[in-house]
């Protein structure tokens, strides 16, 4: 119960995040999602660990999966852990990217300011 109170609250404050006044957009952010990805993997970006990018990853799959920790013929909670993943996964890809968006201006001003 306090974990689905938890999931709930994380999607709140992304939800939040995401429509507070100058902060990255929702579009802004789900198209940084695969740069950022990428920056991680090339170790361009430090903000994201790749032990949370393998999580983050591992979320997805548990998603797409045939195979589940709680079968879905159970209906109510077999419906309510992939929620819960869910929930986890968008209010973390979100949160993450917009980080990520904002790091990128920050180098970008950089270089602009080096010019």
């Amino acid at each position: 119960m306090m974990a689905k109170a938890a999931r709930a609250a994380a999607a709140w404050r992304t939800y939040r995040e995401v429509t507070r006044p100058g902060s990255p957009k929702l579009t802004a952010r789900l198209r940084a999602i695969p740069r950022m990805v990428g920056a991680v993997m090339r170790g361009q970006y430090a903000g994201l660990g790749k032990g949370k990018l393998a999580m983050l990853g591992l979320g997805v799959v548990y998603l797409i999966s045939p195979i589940d920790v709680v079968p879905d013929f159970l209906m109510l909670i077999g419906v309510a852990d992939d929620f819960g993943v869910f929930l986890w996964l968008m209010a973390s890809l979100l949160g993450e990217s917009g980080r990520y968006v904002e790091h990128e201006r920050h180098v970008i001003q950089a270089r602009l300011e080096e010019s």
